[in-house]
């Protein structure tokens, strides 16, 4: 156990996969030797590409070299001076990145509890928490109609647990027809091509002119955001759930005032830190329920993973992805 492959952005547009050094457990953590960990292909590729404004947030991630990854699955395989022998063995969830062996602190760590989830199904676990706290957040209610832009892997959950949380229906809108083909096959969700239809056209038939209730912003693409407010309803909600690059020049009472629209951001941060009686839903609350979600069978996974590589081949994806990620959607990197 003296070799730790991590994957590594050593600068703007290159990747490296580096021997670092086992990390041994500190008090309150656990060692993890990862099994699966998943690529976001927004942020991890918005700080690879080294493409964003230095006085943006993002700058704060943007220091090479990086160490990305926060989707990761393992097993615990030794644990800190006061944490109890009986965690060696299980499988957790952190935010571990690209590496064979991570430390985590115990308090961090997500069990999966269910033997009924696969590694590739709960390494999606990070990202269905930042969805389902935008949803949350969204305030999506039973009969709603909800509209989601962009189909990438957030957008495809953001229609998803939409559906879950009854709304009726889930407008879903992109530009590229392979990413509309793998929404479920489910009469209340309404895709849409926005090169090929007029989508506020699309969403007024299908809401029978009510529009719709909430809005999922999930391009990333500031300039494509003033546009999106254009199929929500007098009064309705719009939730930021995407994390846009750059500016979007925004006319505060056509869009907010005059309609009285209620603007969401919906950060993973948001999440509260502690459960409470008023707001128990945590990260650790979500992915407990995203578990039992999968295990149940009322999510499937599987149609959303692209790619599936051995580690080795992180460099590779990489630049795919950089090039053309259009095809992308789960990209999960195999560890042991």
């Amino acid at each position: 156990m003296d070799k730790n492959p991590t994957v590594v952005f050593i600068k703007p547009k290159e990747v490296v996969i580096e021997d670092r050094e086992v990390p041994v457990p500190k008090a309150g953590e656990l060692l993890i030797k990862t099994h699966r960990t998943l690529i976001s292909t927004g942020t991890e590729l918005t700080i690879l590409s080294g493409e964003f404004p230095p006085d943006s947030e993002w700058a704060r991630y943007g220091r090479f070299p990086f160490a990305p990854g926060y989707d990761n699955i393992g097993e615990v395989v030794g644990v800190g001076p006061d944490v109890g022998s009986d965690w060696i063995g299980r499988r957790v969830a952190t935010y571990g990145p690209h590496a064979l062996y991570v430390v985590a602190s115990a308090k961090s760590a997500r069990l999966v509890h269910r033997d009924g989830v696969s590694d590739e199904q709960a390494v999606f676990f990070t990202i269905a928490e930042i969805v389902m706290n935008g949803v949350r957040r969204g305030n999506v209610r039973w009969g709603e109609a909800a509209a989601v832009y962009g189909l990438g892997l957030l957008g495809q959950l953001a229609v998803r647990f939409c559906r879950l949380c009854g709304a009726r229906p889930v407008v879903a809108i992109d530009v590229a027809d392979s990413r509309l083909k793998l929404l479920p096959k489910d009469a209340a969700i309404i895709a849409v091509n926005a090169k090929q239809e007029d989508v506020v056209s699309m969403v007024e038939k299908a809401t029978r002119g009510r529009m719709a209730d909430v809005v999922f912003e999930l391009t990333g693409d500031p300039a494509l955001i003033p546009g999106e407010f254009k199929v929500l309803k007098r009064q309705g909600r719009f939730v930021v759930l995407s994390s846009p690059r750059g500016r979007t020049l925004f006319d505060f009472h056509d869009l907010c005032n005059s309609p009285s629209f209620t603007i969401i951001g919906a950060h993973n941060r948001s999440h509260p830190q502690y459960e409470t009686p008023e707001n128990p839903w945590t990260n650790h609350r979500h992915a407990e329920l995203f578990f039992d979600i999968v295990a149940d069978g009322e999510l499937a996974i599987g149609p959303l993973i692209s790619h599936r590589e051995r580690y080795t081949e992180a460099p590779l994806l990489y630049r795919m992805l950089l090039s053309d990620r259009s095809m992308a959607m789960g990209v999960i990197l195999e560890w042991s």
